[in-house]
């Protein structure tokens, strides 16, 4: 388990109508009715086929440690907040039950990926820390394995610490990004609070402190042989960088039976340089020094620079990835889908004028339905909770909204995403380790056809419903709507 919370109580981290709605419904006698809500997200950043679900371990350990303190019920009261209310915060108990896909799975707009059942107010405060731990996470997450999947093989960290917009930005950014597939980050505290490689670099005012450049490659190297990575764009890259640092491996490192790891181009055209660099080092007996890129690239000019020849071993990637800088925003939307009186389920609905925000009812299931033979992930499919989806009988796809665009599969495997995480309030989720939730990131990406995976127009990976969901949903619809 993660201990990521920094040492704070986030029970407090709300938002003022979630505690209104709260003391209203107590005050109602709703305390104890049971609601569902489903977590989910309504659009792919830098309008991608898919997103990466992260952020399920903070989730988890900020339940594990809600409670409200004397200062926070104090604060209640002054805000007039009934003393009925303050006290049954005061005894609080966390009570629900959670379902959750895994971290790293690939996720698809307007499907639960988070599903909470229990008592309402309980369900109702979890909503803000929620969203927050889903959208900020999962936002990065999806960032960068976009630049993972541009740099095809070629190593891409995370540099963004000093370029995030808070404290916590930076902090669980780095976690999110080494899910997506960064190599490793630049932040320390990452690094230790996680196991997220901790990656170094030279930087230009060591070379500014020094009276030549080859000075101060020459005091790096004997400081640090056996982790030297020189950047070389301080005054000319390749005029002075490259031949002062050749020159300081030559004099510094080779006597101690050293070799570099690599140098580090931050300016100009990349690109270009980085042929010239690479012929240059090869030239000099150092083809094991490799090339370190960075300087506000993305996924577009990683993408490019490859396509064009250049010779880098590692793209440093900091504000535009930590910051997710081209789509900054990440869709996550927590709803209501139903109620529990005496023991049925009824379903709840949301409508709008706006379609695309009409929320789909019940208590749902998951299912992402996979091609036999070759492992592709075809659809995934939502489901009543207690229905299942037979694999030895065809089964029919059709689309919600046009239901005439209907497709029948067979030799497929159906496999449930959500999985339980809190049952009664307890936690009987086993955690895998951060390295896990990557490599397992990895593999579910495989399993996506390349053509959702393209950065441009990518194919749209279907969600559908059951037919006795639709019903439900289509019923209400014409219900609220009174349409006969």
């Amino acid at each position: 388990m993660e201990k990521t919370s920094l040492g704070r109580n986030l029970s407090f981290m709300t938002e003022l109508y979630e505690l209104t709605i709260a003391n209203g419904l107590f005050k109602s006698g709703k305390a104890d009715e049971v609601a569902y809500f489903d977590l989910f997200f309504r659009k792919v950043p830098d309008k991608g086929g898919f997103a990466v679900f992260a952020g399920l371990s903070q989730i988890i350990e900020y339940i594990k440690n809600m409670r409200f303190d004397t200062q926070d019920l104090e604060y209640l009261s002054q805000k007039g907040f009934s003393k009925e209310f303050i006290d049954y915060l005061r005894d609080f108990r966390f009570s629900c039950d959670i379902w959750s896909v895994p971290e790293g799975t690939p996720i698809f707009p307007n499907e639960p990926v988070v599903k909470v059942r229990g008592p309402i107010i309980q369900a109702q405060l979890l909503e803000t820390v929620l969203l927050i731990c889903m959208n900020q996470q999962s936002l990065i997450a999806t960032k960068a394995n976009r630049l993972v999947r541009a740099a095809k093989g070629t190593a891409v960290a995370e540099f963004g610490t000093r370029r995030a917009l808070s404290f916590d930005g930076a902090f669980f950014g780095s976690r999110a990004a080494y899910i997506g597939g960064c190599v490793g980050t630049s932040g320390v505290s990452q690094g230790k609070q996680f196991g997220v490689p901790v990656i170094n670099t030279m930087i230009h005012s060591w070379v500014q402190m020094f009276d030549s450049e080859y000075e101060a490659f020459c005091e790096y190297a004997r400081q640090y042989p056996d982790d030297c990575t020189l950047v070389i764009d301080t005054y000319d890259t390749l005029r002075s960088g490259v031949p002062n640092a050749i020159k300081a491996f030559n004099d510094v490192l080779l006597p101690m039976g050293k070799r570099p790891v690599s140098v580090r181009i931050d300016s100009g055209d990349i690109t270009y340089l980085s042929k010239r660099v690479r012929k240059m080092l090869d030239e000099a007996g150092y083809p094991d020094c490799g090339i370190t890129a960075s300087n506000s690239l993305d996924e577009y000019i990683i993408n490019d620079m490859l396509s064009q020849g250049a010779k880098v071993d590692c793209f440093v990637v900091g504000e535009r990835l930590i910051n997710s800088a081209s789509s900054p925003l990440f869709s996550g939307v927590y709803k209501l889908c139903a109620v529990e009186k005496d023991g049925e389920v009824i379903p709840k609905i949301n409508l709008s004028e706006n379609v695309s925000k009409i929320t789909t009812p019940h208590s749902k299931m998951l299912y992402r339905l996979f091609d036999r033979e070759t492992g592709k992930a075809i659809a995934d499919v939502l489901t009543l909770e207690d229905e299942t989806i037979d694999e030895s009988k065809p089964y029919t796809l059709f689309d919600p909204d046009f239901t005439w665009k209907r497709k029948d599969v067979e030799d497929f495997v159906a496999r449930r995403l959500l999985v339980p995480v809190f049952k009664n309030g307890e936690c009987v989720y086993s955690e895998p380790s951060l390295s896990d939730i990557r490599e397992y990131c990895s593999e579910q990406i495989d399993n996506l056809w390349e053509e959702v995976k393209r950065f441009e127009n990518p194919h749209t990976y279907y969600v559908d419903m059951s037919q006795k969901l639709w019903k439900i949903r289509n019923d209400l619809i014409k219900e609220h709507k009174g349409v006969k």
